[in-house]
């Protein structure tokens, strides 16, 4: 214990100076919102970062493909440029600027694509298994019957009895869902490449989920269900002549999808709030004397360790939640009158 301790404090000692400047607002919306480069490390003082492609359409000049590495520096390149919030505009002649369409390979994109890929490469590997061997009569072991008590627990548990009889046909939404989110939230907690991207913790991914569950609640209900909001068993004064129910029940179509979008989105944000905050102390403590810097790095590192313990909890139930609310909401559109 006495070699690790040393060990750490010979590796904080040297980042002291670069404390004293930490600005906490970069630091932290830096490593969770999106950027057009993925910074890996830093050697001797020298970042080490992935240059993506930007792709943008300007109004005036048309395609521009370049590498991010040219704007990085807050420089003007092919008259583009980062503004404040870290978004690129053009600039204009008279010295406006106009927002161009930007499909550039960011960040978030690519760890998107990352992820993605992960998640079919597992589903891939597992299918294979089930190819090569009957089932009924030899059970996976290893990763495989992982992965299918993961997919039995989620049908089983949640899908099947959320859903309904007709629950099959949500399946493979459902256990997509969850999967692509469990997925995500676990590289998210990963510190470095191709992990650390924030992408449930992205408002516009969690918005396209959220979305997904609502066209599968409001496109497929059932006659019943469409009564319930627009006619529903009431006192009639509060149907006509004001369709207060109605009404109330139209914004729950709404509000149901929006809870799944923020809920998702604020906790796996909190989590990486956190996981960066108790990191920082290490680098906002260093000009307090080595001392104080050593037991409070020391408390830091155990304590970041138990966090990103608790994190891994959290993008299981996080994962399980989305997919449990999703079945509810599907699961009570095709309900019967009876039932």
């Amino acid at each position: 214990m006495k070699h690790i301790v040393g060990i750490l404090i010979a590796l904080l000692l040297p980042l002291s100076a670069w404390a004293q400047d930490l600005d906490m607002d970069e630091y932290l919306f830096g490593h969770v919102g999106d950027s057009y480069g993925w910074h890996v490390t830093t050697i001797k003082g020298e970042p080490v970062s992935i240059h993506l492609p930007v792709i943008v359409h300007s109004k005036t000049t048309g395609w521009h493909v370049f590498s991010s590495k040219h704007i990085e520096e807050g420089e003007s390149y092919e008259g583009f440029v980062l503004n404040e919030s870290g978004k690129l505009v053009e600039l204009q002649p008279d010295g406006s600027v106009l927002k161009p369409l930007d499909i550039s390979i960011t960040k978030n994109v690519l760890g998107l694509m990352i992820n993605s890929l992960i998640l079919v490469l597992i589903v891939l590997f597992t299918a294979r298994w089930y190819k090569k061997h009957d089932a009924t009569k030899q059970a996976p072991r290893g990763f495989t019957g992982l992965m299918e008590m993961m997919v039995m627990m989620v049908e089983d548990d949640i899908i099947k009895e959320c859903v309904g009889p007709d629950y099959r046909r949500y399946s493979p939404y459902l256990l997509t869902a969850f999967f692509f989110i469990f997925v995500n939230n676990l590289m998210g907690i990963v510190p470095f490449f191709p992990g650390g991207a924030n992408i449930t913790g992205n408002i516009a991914i969690t918005m396209t989920l959220a979305l997904c569950t609502f066209i599968a609640v409001n496109v497929f209900g059932n006659k019943h269900y469409w009564k319930d909001i627009l006619w529903p068993e009431v006192p009639t004064w509060l149907k006509v002549p004001l369709p207060i129910m109605p009404l109330i029940e139209i914004i729950g179509m709404f509000t149901k999808p929006f809870s799944l979008m923020v809920r998702l989105f604020a906790n796996i944000l909190a989590g990486h709030f956190m996981l960066l905050g108790v990191v920082a102390v290490i680098f906002l403590t260093a000009k307090m004397g080595i001392g104080l810097n050593a037991g409070l790095s020391i408390f830091s590192v155990l304590f970041g360790v138990f966090m990103d313990i608790l994190e891994l909890l959290v993008a299981f139930i996080q994962a399980y939640v989305f997919t449990m609310l999703s079945s509810v909401f599907i699961g009570l559109s095709r309900q019967h009158q009876n039932s």
